[in-house]
């Protein structure tokens, strides 16, 4: 299965948080996912934890390609087409990673891990 983990997803992976829903740890878990983590996380991850909505990531915001890394994910780098197409999207989510996240899922055809169900009115197929 070839997913993308929504920001949060893989900060609670990273945790062993008891939110992540026990279908997306089986997905994360299985040796024959292709798991991707996109720079609009990295991206999001470093601004909120300068904002300090994320205190206890610290060292997750220092390296997050690091920490991607070391769990076997691959990085997503954001693409022109990419940003086309997050710019282009309809709707009122305003959400600019979210957006990104669901025009990175569309256009590489991945399944969105995530408990967000904005997501859904995109067409976008999410594990949660």
């Amino acid at each position: 299965m070839r997913l993308l983990l929504d920001t949060h997803t893989f900060l609670w992976w990273l945790n062993g948080d008891a939110a992540l829903s026990s279908a997306a740890q089986a997905a994360i878990g299985d040796q024959a996912s292709e798991v991707h983590l996109s720079a609009a996380s990295a991206w999001e991850i470093a601004t909120k934890f300068r904002l300090g909505k994320l205190p206890g990531a610290a060292a997750v915001a220092a390296d997050v390609a690091g920490a991607a890394a070391a769990q076997g994910f691959q990085e997503l780098p954001i693409s022109l087409r990419h940003g086309e197409k997050a710019g282009a999207l309809p709707g009122p989510h305003r959400d600019p990673f979210d957006r990104m996240l669901i025009a990175q899922a569309m256009l590489e055809d991945l399944a969105i891990v995530s408990n967000d169900e904005a997501f859904d009115a995109y067409g976008v197929r999410r594990l949660w």
